[in-house]
């Protein structure tokens, strides 16, 4: 017989058992001595036993008790309660007509008062007609073991398998102790101190008071949301700002631009990036990086000089680039060394707008009020005042640019750099008579030489042929583009003889000595060189091909070097 699958006996479980495949309930079993069910079994007792009979009878009435209000409800348990007690007493009636196994009708080990008395238990079973419900008294049959659920001092029984893992009881949790106050003398490095074997402040268990613990924790967690969140989010908006400008779509205008102009100046070292951002605050480009773009993609793109550009607002990038890399129309003027006073005034009156000659009259007539040192203009046969002191450099253009405001830049460019070669203290140890003539000396040095090595030359040729000891041209430089200055051209051939009879104090072809002024407006170099002079004892000088140079201390030397110039002109003529 079996108790719903739980005694030795070869019934199966009933599957409406509420402890059906429940293998984890084992606490009473294990308290009344048994080998939980789904351990290793238990030592094999007969079935007929009384003593074993008492076990399962009390067995019986602890899972009534503990089952009786949760299934109260739920008649047919009792039902089948009641059939399994039937069942019993059906299987004690049938043992009792097995034959015995010794030959006297008798099971091994039993005799007729076992029997008698196994029979007088069966005839009045407690249970029959009783509610298989009702409260049961422990220890209710002599010899079973004591209910140790029923002490004071016990555990609470076994929670049924339909109420684990349920919240706790209200009445069943134990209220932390609250956080003690700290002694008198705790550590001030915040260490708490030691009292009674465990740090004051905490409860039974060593630990600290939970709830304010969790208060503290939770106000932490709170400004550490909201540090985080701020991060974040401000991350979010540069990153989305970033993300924009990087992979996002570029910004750009069409077109040429407005009828609006700006000048937008470039500084010196200034890259594509930087221009970009520049055009953009000035509102000619929709985008830096449209800019950056155009410029890429121009093959001179990356040519772009600093400057001052004359641009429309809201230009395209495109439009932007091909303005920048074309260099007539940077609003700037650039003097080349060696230009003559008429170039640079044509180039100022082209670059701002104003009719010819603009210029050269405002040079003309206001020479004495463009701050030309006080040694410049000492000569009344100097043809133009200015000439030799218009700086050559890049000068940048503004809308409040005017004729009269560049030629003060550069007059002064000139004299602060005159003044930084002590051009003054140099005219004496050159044998000059003023420094007027070393910017002379310089002019033609720039007009005839082609590079910092002619230039050394040349300035030993003219300081030899100004000797008194010069008897080969007799003092005279003998320069042709003295001539050419006073004839306003640039022409290498010309006749020498009508050179040589044209009286004029600039033409050094007819004249002694130096012209009464500079010819054009010497660079660095021509002014450095003239300052160190090679000293080699050069007389003479020419270009046989036009490109190179060539210095002789002879004159058979140099009329050798003279034929065979005016060969290659007759061929070149010819069309040799």
């Amino acid at each position: 017989m079996t108790d719903y699958g739980r005694g030795h006996g070869s019934e199966p479980w009933n599957p409406q058992d509420p402890l059906y495949g429940d293998q984890g309930w084992t606490a009473h079993q294990t308290q009344q001595g048994q080998v939980p069910y789904g351990g290793d079994p238990q030592q094999y007792q007969h079935p007929l036993d009384p003593q074993h009979q008492d076990v399962q009878y009390q067995q019986q009435a602890q899972f009534q008790q503990e089952y009786a209000q949760q299934y109260q409800q739920q008649p047919q348990y009792a039902d089948q309660q009641q059939q399994a007690y039937a069942m019993q007493h059906a299987h004690a009636q049938q043992l009792q007509q097995q034959p015995s196994y010794d030959g006297q009708g008798q099971a091994p080990g039993w005799d007729g008062g076992h029997e008698q008395q196994y029979m007088a238990a069966v005839q009045t079973d407690p249970y029959a007609g009783a509610d298989p419900y009702a409260q049961q008294s422990a220890g209710a049959y002599p010899g079973e073991a004591p209910d140790l659920y029923a002490t004071p001092e016990a555990f609470p029984p076994p929670t049924p398998p339909n109420r684990r893992h349920l919240e706790p009881d209200p009445a069943d949790v134990e209220e932390e102790p609250e956080e003690s106050a700290l002694p008198v003398g705790g550590g001030a490095d915040g260490d708490e101190p030691v009292a009674g074997g465990r740090r004051a402040g905490r409860g039974k268990n060593g630990k600290g008071g939970k709830k304010k613990q969790k208060k503290r924790s939770g106000t932490a967690c709170l400004v550490a949301a909201v540090v985080i969140a701020a991060v974040v989010g401000g991350g979010g908006y540069y990153g989305y700002g970033y993300l924009k400008d990087r992979f996002g779509a570029t910004e750009d205008f069409a077109g040429e631009g407005t009828d609006e102009t700006v000048d937008v100046e470039i500084p010196k070292n200034a890259g594509l990036g930087q221009m970009g951002r520049i055009l953009k605050e000035a509102g000619v480009v929709a985008s830096a990086q449209a800019f950056v773009d155009a410029a890429n993609a121009n093959p001179k793109g990356k040519s772009i000089q600093p400057g001052i550009y004359p641009l429309k607002k809201k230009m395209s990038g495109t439009a932007a680039v091909a303005l920048m890399v074309d260099p007539s129309k940077l609003a700037v003027i650039t003097i080349p060394e060696g230009a003559r006073n008429a170039e640079v005034y044509k180039m100022i009156d082209k670059k701002l707008g104003k009719p010819d000659g603009t210029t050269r009259e405002i040079a003309t007539r206001e020479f004495k009020n463009l701050g030309l040192p006080a040694w410049a203009a000492n000569n009344p046969k100097i043809m133009d005042p200015l000439e030799g002191f218009l700086y050559p450099m890049r000068y940048d253009l503004k809308k409040d640019s005017t004729p009269e405001s560049l030629l003060k830049q550069m007059v002064k460019n000139a004299s602060d750099k005159y003044a930084e070669l002590g051009v003054e203290g140099k005219a004496k140890e050159l044998n000059l008579e003023n420094p007027l003539q070393v910017i002379t000396v310089a002019s033609l040095v720039n007009a005839e030489g082609k590079n910092h090595d002619d230039f050394r030359k040349m300035a030993e040729v003219v300081y030899n042929r100004l000797k008194k000891t010069n008897d080969v041209t007799n003092q005279k430089l003998q320069f042709d583009s003295t001539y050419n200055y006073v004839k306003g051209q640039s022409e290498i051939n010309f006749n020498l003889k009508e050179a040589q009879a044209f009286d004029h104090p600039y033409n050094t072809h007819f004249v002694k000595g130096l012209p009464p002024g500079p010819i054009d407006n010497p660079g660095l170099d021509a002014l450095t060189a003239t300052l160190n002079p090679d000293h080699g004892g050069w007389m003479f000088f020419v270009s046989v091909d036009g490109d190179k140079t060539t210095f002789t201390k002879t004159y058979d030397e140099h009329l050798k070097l003279v034929a065979e110039f005016q060969e290659r002109q007759a061929k070149k003529k010819n069309g040799g």
